[in-house]
Protein backbone atom coordinates (compact mmCIF):
# COMPACT_ATOMS: atom_id res chain seq x y z
CA UNK A 1 0.00 0.00 0.00
CA UNK A 2 1.46 3.54 -0.96
CA UNK A 3 0.21 5.20 2.20
CA UNK A 4 2.77 2.69 4.24
CA UNK A 5 5.56 3.16 2.02
CA UNK A 6 9.06 4.72 4.34
CA UNK A 7 6.83 4.18 7.48
CA UNK A 8 8.27 2.51 10.84
CA UNK A 9 6.76 -0.58 11.72
CA UNK A 10 6.50 -2.38 15.05
CA UNK A 11 5.31 -6.05 14.64
CA UNK A 12 4.32 -8.47 18.08
CA UNK A 13 2.00 -7.42 20.77
CA UNK A 14 4.81 -5.49 23.45
CA UNK A 15 6.41 -3.51 20.31
CA UNK A 16 3.56 -2.65 18.81
CA UNK A 17 1.68 -1.34 22.14
CA UNK A 18 5.33 0.60 22.80
CA UNK A 19 5.10 2.30 19.94
CA UNK A 20 1.35 2.74 19.82
CA UNK A 21 1.90 4.42 23.33
CA UNK A 22 4.69 6.54 22.11
CA UNK A 23 2.98 8.28 18.66
CA UNK A 24 -0.01 9.16 21.62
CA UNK A 25 1.96 10.92 23.86
CA UNK A 26 4.08 12.20 21.65
CA UNK A 27 1.22 14.09 19.24
CA UNK A 28 -0.43 15.02 22.97
CA UNK A 29 -3.27 12.74 22.92
CA UNK A 30 -4.36 11.17 25.97
CA UNK A 31 -3.04 7.70 26.59
CA UNK A 32 -5.71 5.88 26.95
CA UNK A 33 -7.74 6.85 23.56
CA UNK A 34 -6.68 3.25 22.05
CA UNK A 35 -7.54 0.60 24.84
CA UNK A 36 -6.35 -2.02 22.33
CA UNK A 37 -6.71 -6.27 22.66
CA UNK A 38 -3.62 -8.29 21.16
CA UNK A 39 -2.13 -5.60 18.53
CA UNK A 40 -0.02 -7.58 15.97
CA UNK A 41 1.41 -4.53 13.93
CA UNK A 42 1.70 -0.32 14.57
CA UNK A 43 3.39 1.49 11.55
CA UNK A 44 3.76 5.67 11.40
CA UNK A 45 5.06 7.31 8.47
CA UNK A 46 6.28 10.46 9.94
CA UNK A 47 6.62 12.64 6.32
CA UNK A 48 2.85 12.36 6.06
CA UNK A 49 1.35 11.42 9.47
CA UNK A 50 -0.28 8.00 8.52
CA UNK A 51 -0.30 5.80 11.25
CA UNK A 52 -1.84 2.29 11.30
CA UNK A 53 -2.86 -0.26 13.75
CA UNK A 54 -3.76 -4.13 13.00
CA UNK A 55 -4.78 -6.34 15.94
CA UNK A 56 -6.17 -9.87 16.09
CA UNK A 57 -9.88 -8.83 16.82
CA UNK A 58 -12.53 -6.56 17.02
CA UNK A 59 -11.97 -4.71 20.66
CA UNK A 60 -15.40 -3.17 22.20
CA UNK A 61 -13.80 -0.97 25.30
CA UNK A 62 -16.50 1.25 27.97
CA UNK A 63 -15.24 4.98 28.98
CA UNK A 64 -17.04 4.28 32.05
CA UNK A 65 -16.67 8.22 33.10
CA UNK A 66 -18.30 9.37 30.41
CA UNK A 67 -20.61 6.32 29.95
CA UNK A 68 -19.19 5.76 26.01
CA UNK A 69 -18.99 2.42 24.19
CA UNK A 70 -16.30 2.45 21.40
CA UNK A 71 -15.16 -0.38 18.97
CA UNK A 72 -12.07 -0.76 17.39
CA UNK A 73 -11.89 -2.74 14.52
CA UNK A 74 -8.86 -5.00 13.22
CA UNK A 75 -7.38 -2.89 11.27
CA UNK A 76 -7.69 0.96 12.23
CA UNK A 77 -5.68 4.42 10.54
CA UNK A 78 -5.73 7.44 10.06
CA UNK A 79 -3.61 10.85 9.85
CA UNK A 80 -1.64 11.32 13.01
CA UNK A 81 -0.57 14.96 13.99
CA UNK A 82 0.22 17.47 17.05
CA UNK A 83 -3.24 16.79 19.27
CA UNK A 84 -5.61 15.10 16.51
CA UNK A 85 -6.06 12.42 14.37
CA UNK A 86 -7.57 12.79 11.03
CA UNK A 87 -9.59 10.57 8.52
CA UNK A 88 -9.79 7.94 11.23
CA UNK A 89 -11.14 4.86 10.22
CA UNK A 90 -12.16 1.55 12.10
CA UNK A 91 -13.10 3.30 15.10
CA UNK A 92 -16.87 3.36 15.95
CA UNK A 93 -18.87 5.33 19.26
CA UNK A 94 -22.39 3.96 19.69
CA UNK A 95 -25.05 6.27 19.60
CA UNK A 96 -28.38 4.89 20.68
CA UNK A 97 -28.75 1.88 18.58
CA UNK A 98 -26.33 2.74 16.01
CA UNK A 99 -22.32 2.61 15.48
CA UNK A 100 -21.49 5.62 13.50
CA UNK A 101 -17.53 5.78 12.81
CA UNK A 102 -15.77 8.63 13.77
CA UNK A 103 -13.38 10.26 11.42
CA UNK A 104 -11.60 12.83 13.90
CA UNK A 105 -10.42 13.74 17.11
CA UNK A 106 -8.95 16.75 18.46
CA UNK A 107 -7.98 17.97 21.81
CA UNK A 108 -7.96 21.37 22.38
CA UNK A 109 -5.13 23.73 21.54
CA UNK A 110 -4.42 25.83 23.97
CA UNK A 111 -5.84 23.01 26.30
CA UNK A 112 -8.85 23.38 27.49
CA UNK A 113 -9.09 19.66 29.49
CA UNK A 114 -12.06 19.40 25.91
CA UNK A 115 -11.53 16.24 23.54
CA UNK A 116 -13.94 16.60 20.28
CA UNK A 117 -15.02 13.54 18.25
CA UNK A 118 -16.17 13.94 14.86
CA UNK A 119 -17.98 11.33 13.08
CA UNK A 120 -18.25 11.42 8.80
CA UNK A 121 -21.57 13.05 8.94
CA UNK A 122 -20.30 16.15 11.02
CA UNK A 123 -21.79 15.52 14.45
CA UNK A 124 -19.31 16.36 16.98
CA UNK A 125 -19.35 14.93 20.72
CA UNK A 126 -17.43 16.74 23.16
CA UNK A 127 -15.83 15.38 26.49
CA UNK A 128 -13.71 15.56 29.40
CA UNK A 129 -10.03 14.29 28.13
CA UNK A 130 -9.56 13.17 31.57
CA UNK A 131 -12.40 10.39 30.57
CA UNK A 132 -9.55 9.17 28.11
CA UNK A 133 -6.85 8.36 30.35
CA UNK A 134 -4.52 5.25 31.16
CA UNK A 135 -6.87 3.02 33.00
CA UNK A 136 -10.18 4.15 31.97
Amino acid sequence: MAQKEGGIVKKGHAESMAMAKSLLEEFELPAGLLPLGKVVEVGFVRSTGYMWILQEKKVEHEFKMISKLVSYDTEIDGYIEKKRIKKLKGVKAKELMLWPPVGQIKVDDPPTGKIHFKSFAGIVKTFPVEAFAAGQ
